[in-house]
């Protein structure tokens, strides 16, 4: 069942959301040069999380043991923030963090990049945060999940880049995952019917290359099997009378 939030509940997650915006667009891509290293970006944002009032969504959830996922280039998602993950020119880093306010979630990802990128995975990045913003377009009121999921698929197969199939969108609100699922691959006009004051977080994960993943011996960071470099973006949004309007973009 999709959880239909009140106002009350609206407000909390919006106040999650600018903590966590504020979080991701302003104070993480200091962190984000060379030589720095994964350790110290998880205690940057745990800090600031806690100074924020808030709580580390992902901090044990399922036993996921930090604040953030940090995955750098083949690493697509729940990659480990870690001491020997040292940040080098040419590097694609992914940020994903949950911020819990008074019992409601924001959950937000976004791509950086260290120094010199080619052309290509420049356009990566810019094709996969394009993705998440044309599927939001179509996260309004009476049309269905997969009018999001074509809109994302669409324009980044378009440029020639693979959707990861294996990791999906999601509601969000109380719990970190609620109904429903959000593919970001599918067709248009099927899939449950988007109603106002649901919240989703739409997600979209891309691949320069294959699309086919494997799970490291951590049990949680996801790689592409070909090794190719991937982009994640995601943002909370909330869909409402007048369109979607993202909780974690800063105003």
């Amino acid at each position: 069942m999709i959880i239909v939030k009140t106002q009350i509940e609206i407000e909390k997650m919006r106040r999650a959301g600018e903590k966590l915006a504020r979080l991701l667009d302003e104070l993480v891509p200091s962190m984000i040069k060379e030589g720095n290293t994964g350790d110290k970006l998880e205690e940057f944002c745990l800090k600031y999380i806690e100074n924020s009032g808030g709580v580390p969504t992902f901090k044990g959830y399922n036993g996921y043991p930090y604040a953030i996922n940090l995955s750098i280039n083949e690493e697509v998602i729940h990659g480990f923030p870690l001491k020997s993950k040292i940040f080098k020119s040419g590097d694609i880093i992914s940020v994903d963090c949950g911020i819990t306010l008074d019992g409601y979630i924001a959950d937000s990802a976004r791509t950086y990049y260290v120094g010199d990128l080619t052309q290509r995975e420049k356009e990566l990045i810019k094709v996969t945060e394009e993705s998440l913003y044309i599927g939001i377009e179509k996260a309004i009121k009476d049309n269905k999940i997969g009018d999001i999921s074509n809109a994302i698929q669409t324009h980044v197969e378009g440029y020639g880049f693979s959707i990861i199939r294996d990791f999906v969108g999601h509601g969000v609100g109380r719990k970190l995952h609620e109904s429903p699922q959000i593919p970001n691959y599918g067709f248009s006009g099927r899939g449950q019917k988007i109603r106002q004051n649901m919240t989703f977080a739409i997600e979209p994960m891309v691949s320069m290359g294959d699309y086919e993943l494997e799970i490291l011996e951590d049990g949680w960071t996801a790689v592409t099997v070909d090794k190719s470099k991937c982009a994640h973006f995601e943002h909370t949004v909330l869909i409402t009378e007048n369109g979607p309007e993202i909780l974690t973009k800063l105003k």
